[in-house]
């Protein structure tokens, strides 16, 4: 009997944990979507280093008063950086666009005549917008991303426990193109695998926004198998060339 009543409460205290997780998440996607694009989720106004004068604009890479470049704001997202909204299916041509005008203000060699603080500034600034950029990228690591602003810290190379049968699926892609003879029969699993890839952007996409952490979890991982048989479609047809 007491057995029974602990296994129950056991029960009910995981239900409480996933409903609060999954209210977290849910809270957090919604402000995300709707903040304004130069919200700053810190409470205090941020100073120039240089000038003293408030900073309005965040994230500040540059002081509007002086025009000084400004040291990295600590705990700011990379979607605030990359001035992209949270979602998995975001626009990596913005993305990018953002990425390219970031560098050609940030890169180090626009100060090399400027003074040592000036230029370890401008040295973390332009490695942290090359991190923000290559994250967000790809939809594998910009999925973990995202779970990681939840407190889910998983590595790219973390195994899945994925089921026998979706192991053995993988196996035999793997083994059909291993004896792929032709680039046409190459470049026919490289498209039945963008397929693949597609619909499970469309399934993680959907599990970010119900607050379905451990779902979108579990597809991220699928991900990481179809995304690692990409690239050997790639290799297998650079060997045709």
């Amino acid at each position: 009997m007491s057995t029974s009543l602990l296994n129950k409460d056991a029960w009910h205290s995981n239900m409480n944990i996933r409903a609060l997780e999954k209210e977290r998440w849910l809270t957090y996607y919604t402000n995300q979507a709707n903040l304004p694009r130069n919200y700053c989720t810190g409470q205090v106004k941020l100073n120039c280093w240089n000038c003293k004068q408030p900073l309005d604009k965040m994230p500040a890479f540059f002081c509007m008063s002086c025009k000084v470049i400004q040291p990295p704001e600590e705990g700011i997202t990379y979607f605030k950086i990359m001035d992209c909204d949270c979602t998995f299916t975001l626009d990596t041509q913005k993305l990018q666009k953002r990425y390219l005008e970031l560098q050609r203000s940030l890169h180090p060699d626009n100060f090399s005549q400027k003074s040592v603080k000036e230029q370890e500034y401008s040295e973390s600034q332009s490695a942290l917008v090359n991190k923000a950029y290559k994250t967000l990228l790809k939809p594998l690591s910009r999925g973990l991303y995202m779970l990681e602003l939840q407190g889910m810290h998983i590595e790219e190379g973390t195994d899945s426990g994925a089921d026998s049968a979706f192991l053995m699926e993988l196996m035999e892609i793997n083994e059909a193109l291993d004896e792929a003879q032709t680039p046409e029969k190459a470049n026919e699993i490289g498209q039945d695998t963008k397929g693949k890839l597609a619909d499970l952007t469309v399934q993680i996409d959907a599990a970010l926004r119900k607050g379905e952490l451990q779902t979108a979890k579990a597809l991220l991982a699928q991900m990481k198998y179809y995304a690692n048989i990409e690239e050997k479609v790639k290799e297998k047809l650079s060997g045709f060339m």
